[in-house]
């Protein structure tokens, strides 16, 4: 099978581990690459287990890092974000055909990188006696790659440069509670998952500009389009400006961004 046809295959696959086995292989080892074939999903999209069982995001529980349960808790789910991570970068390889042979590159890589996180973090949840399974998690990462499957440029726009940097915004708060609580090791994952998730909004914005560039559309008023279209959230401080300034976000949308209220609930 060429390249976009064993990334739908690999996204097909419901055991976590084996995908993320076979989301590495693939990026080490990519076959040849067809980019005009139209391909249609064998069955209803993305391969996931049983378990986690997914609730709307307000039934999820509050985790904290300063119990053992706690911080399994609050890593599991970052598990799980990053097991959506893996499923979202193959469904963009597989999904849209016609594009430069880069962006699928650029969607292979992402693909390994992020089941090297979701690997790292299974495992030093298994030092906390759990398993990628055993809480509860909600599907947003993915339900938005849902609605932005007849478009190119939204889901470029809305999910890795909107919900998954995010995730640059989350980290540095999140290391230094899991610092404090004496995880150590969660903290140098985070390291590796912030470092490399920099790489992959920046991929997400380099494309959404390219679209919007080939379509003659202006990226900042689209942008603005494209999220009261798809129901995109609306993003609140506090954002961590240099990681987003890193990923290739410009001084418009980092003034248009700073200029938001933050969150009531902010720590």
């Amino acid at each position: 099978m060429e390249l976009r046809e064993q990334a739908l295959k690999v996204l097909c696959e419901p055991d976590p581990a084996a995908k993320a086995a076979a989301a590495r292989a693939l990026h080490l080892a990519p076959p040849p690459l067809d980019t005009r074939r139209v391909l249609l999903p064998p069955a209803p999209l993305p391969g996931r287990p049983l378990r986690p069982r997914l609730v709307p995001p307000q039934q999820v529980a509050t985790r904290s890092p300063f119990t053992r349960a706690g911080r399994a808790a609050l890593l599991h789910a970052v598990t799980h974000i990053e097991f959506n991570a893996i499923n979202l970068a193959l469904d963009a390889l597989w999904r849209f055909p016609g594009l430069p042979e880069a962006y699928y590159r650029d969607w292979l890589q992402v693909a390994g990188e992020e089941a090297l996180h979701f690997t790292l973090l299974s495992e030093h949840l298994q030092s906390l006696d759990c398993r990628y399974g055993d809480h509860d998690a909600h599907d947003g990462l993915w339900a938005m790659t849902e609605r932005t499957a007849g478009d190119v440029t939204a889901r470029m726009a809305l999910v890795p440069r909107t919900l998954e940097a995010r995730g640059l915004d989350a980290t540095p708060p999140m290391q230094a509670k899991l610092a404090r609580a004496g995880d150590t090791r969660a903290v140098e994952i985070l390291d590796t998952i912030l470092r490399d998730e920099i790489g992959h909004v920046a991929i997400g914005n380099r494309w959404y500009a390219w679209l919007c560039a080939r379509d003659g559309l202006d990226p900042v008023a689209h942008y603005a389009v494209l999220t009261a279209r798809h129901g995109a959230p609306r993003l609140r401080a506090p954002f961590n400006t240099a990681a987003r300034r890193a990923a290739g976000f410009s001084d418009a949308e980092i003034a248009a961004l700073t200029s938001l209220p933050p969150l009531s609930n902010t720590p």
